[in-house]
């Protein structure tokens, strides 16, 4: 037995029996309230679960080596990122003066929050061991909490809009992060799929683009059905684009699944903020081709000049399929505004400029927080040896007969 493995040993049940303990002593001074009716929120609420626990879960197993690492780690992080966010929650109605929601409804925020440290797990996948994963949950759900806090307080954004800035975090933060990791050879062979490996983490997208639609409606109190009709339109178009730009950017002329798994997604993304203001479903389904179309040509972009330059290497591409179609999102939230209230031209001014300060806040927050978080994830103390990387054997019991 490696020392490496002793230290994985020693190291990670200790802390997540250390953390769970301290969740339940400090459950017992969290009041529980049964707020509104079960049957409100409850299956947006499942589908919001199935969303995180099934679909990112699936779409990140994509690594032909690191499908057990993939699949487990995600759901080890959100049942416990779940209770750290309620913690978070209970100790902001304590301290400061805020509508106290129903259990319900803040089990389904801490699972929407969960997102943004998801997504950020992609950036690092199969290099973050699960004691630096654990560590940066906590961290980016302090962070992404606050953020949101801060936009909601001092630059008056809804709160819905403001949980949609999860993707925006979520994939600039992991790449910050990211950033801090030791780039692994590109020539090595675990860091690649396989057919098998595709196809499981296309079924993660195909959760993720059936349920968006609930992840974009579930926080919304007015115009619920205009936000779900127009999240679905959004992701049609983006789908039906992904397969056309799939064929005429490839040199053989046929569909390339890494183009549909990232780009089906972007109209979702990019939607999010405006699903339930938008009046005609073209405009939506405009803003789902453009999504699109940003996401695959941005992925040649970013992955041949962008990443190169800043020496990251982002191995989910959360960047293109999250952080693209989440900033054209939020640009097309301003052009919207300025559209509907162009009549009162003269005092636009200064509201436009909150809007966009308000996702340029979550942008610089998560960098700067996530290489605050990068540096300290790359300590001695917590780090993982390079020749470990993308590597289910270091943490799994893998039977011999399975073929890797």
């Amino acid at each position: 037995m490696s020392s490496n493995y002793r230290n994985f040993r020693n190291n990670v049940p200790w802390l997540i029996l250390f953390l769970e303990a301290v969740f339940i002593v400090l459950f017992y001074f969290v009041s529980s309230d049964d707020g509104a009716p079960i049957s409100r929120i409850y299956p947006a609420f499942q589908d919001v679960n199935h969303m995180v626990i099934f679909g990112l879960g699936f779409f990140l197993m994509f690594l032909k080596r690191y499908g057990f690492s993939s699949t487990g780690f995600n759901l080890l992080i959100i049942a416990l990122g779940v209770q750290c966010f309620m913690l978070i929650e209970g100790l902001l109605v304590f301290l400061l003066p805020s509508e106290n929601e129903d259990s319900l409804t803040r089990i389904t925020k801490a699972t929407m929050s969960m997102t943004a440290v998801v997504i950020s797990t992609g950036a690092v996948l199969g290099k973050a061991n699960p004691v630096q994963l654990i560590l940066m949950t906590v961290v980016e759900l302090i962070v992404f909490r606050m953020s949101r806090w801060m936009n909601t307080t001092f630059l008056q954004v809804p709160d819905g809009i403001g949980m949609m800035h999860v993707h925006l975090f979520g994939a600039y933060f992991g790449l910050a992060v990211s950033s801090r990791f030791s780039e692994p050879s590109p020539r090595s062979e675990k860091n690649a799929s396989t057919p098998k490996s595709d196809l499981l983490s296309m079924l993660g997208t195909l959760f993720l683009w059936v349920f968006w639609p609930s992840f974009n409606s579930v926080l919304v109190v007015h115009e619920k059905s205009k936000a779900i009709c127009n999240t679905y339109f959004a992701l049609a178009v983006s789908a039906v684009t992904a397969f056309v730009l799939s064929v005429l950017t490839t040199k053989d002329g046929k569909f390339r699944m890494a183009h549909i798994h990232s780009a089906v997604l972007a109209g979702g993304v990019a939607v999010g903020y405006t699903a339930n203001s938008i009046e005609y479903p073209w405009i939506a389904m405009i803003l789902g081709l453009l999504a699109s179309v940003i996401t695959i040509l941005g992925s040649y972009c970013v992955q041949r000049c962008f990443n190169p330059a800043l020496k990251i290497h982002d191995t989910s591409g959360v960047h293109f399929v999250f952080g693209l179609p989440g900033v054209l999102g939020a640009l097309a939230q301003v052009v919207l505004f300025l559209i509907n209230n162009w009549p009162t031209l003269p005092s636009l001014g200064y509201l436009v400029t909150i809007r966009i300060g308000a996702f340029c806040l979550t942008i610089a927050a998560a960098l700067i927080t996530g290489l605050i978080t990068g540096f300290i994830l790359n300590l001695k103390l917590f780090k993982t040896p390079v020749s470990k990387y993308f590597e289910d054997q270091f943490y799994w019991e893998v039977s011999c007969n399975v073929k890797l």
